[in-house]
């Protein structure tokens, strides 16, 4: 029966994630956090988006954006072994709260979806923030929505930023789920629960895709905007409940 529930809450939270640009991990920790434990959370939900991504890899491949690749991608695989190899010694719930208030202020930022661009955004900034994002999301298990304010600033299409993304995620899931597993942080029955995740999240990916090409940039935009308010706002309501 968990198994099963695993891999429903996966397939709902990344059909809707794929329409928002991210945040489907965050939907997912609650319901992780009730069924398995919040300290699996990270583990098994990283887990579960490797095995899922790969859909949606193929699904978008043609619209990666390779310049910001070249830059994130590097910096991205420290960053992520370096938050696996730390997740137990970090204060995750104030790196949680920071966040949350961030992730808070973007509708502020964009005006709720009228302004285009809320900072300007160059391509060597993504080294630094191919570090920071990973490292973090190492540590609390999802922050997808993190990196999407600087990719709307750079101005990315709707499917430029999900597949860009979504590469950049790949690669740096790699780094996470072997520190994980060399540390002792995945082990036995957490890979089944990753991998019934695992199943859920490739199924969603696909439904979103489909949905995807129905809805305007405009809406993308807006949609993502909202989301990334509530991530925050789920975020800094699990800090001050822990």
């Amino acid at each position: 029966m968990l198994v099963f529930t695993l891999a429903v809450a996966g397939l709902l939270a990344f059909t809707l994630s794929t329409l928002t640009a991210g945040g489907g991990a965050m939907l997912l920790v609650p319901v992780l956090s009730f069924l398995i434990g919040a300290q699996q959370v990270a583990p098994v939900l990283n887990l579960g988006n490797f095995i899922g991504r790969p859909v949606r890899l193929v699904l978008f491949w043609k619209h990666i954006h390779w310049p910001i690749v070249k830059y994130y991608l590097p910096a991205s695989l420290f960053g992520a072994f370096t938050g696996a190899w730390l997740l137990s010694s970090l204060p995750v719930l104030e790196i949680q709260l920071l966040v949350g208030v961030f992730l808070v202020s973007t509708v502020f930022q964009f005006r709720f979806g009228k302004r285009k661009n809320s900072f300007k955004m160059k391509l060597p900034y993504f080294l630094a923030i191919g570090f920071i994002i990973p490292f973090i999301t190492s540590v609390t298990g999802a922050l997808g929505p993190l990196l999407n304010p600087f990719l709307l600033n750079y101005n990315l299409r709707k499917e430029e930023l999900i597949a860009t993304k979504t590469f950049n995620s790949m690669a740096a899931g790699v780094v996470q789920l072997s520190t994980y597993a060399f540390f002792g942080a995945l082990y036995g029955k957490l890979w089944l629960w990753g991998l019934a995740l695992g199943v859920g999240i490739a199924i969603g990916n696909y439904l979103g895709k489909q949905l995807l090409g129905k809805i305007t940039e405009l809406t993308f935009r807006k949609w993502t905007i909202g989301f990334m308010v509530l991530s925050g706002v789920l975020l800094i309501v699990q800090a001050f409940a822990r």
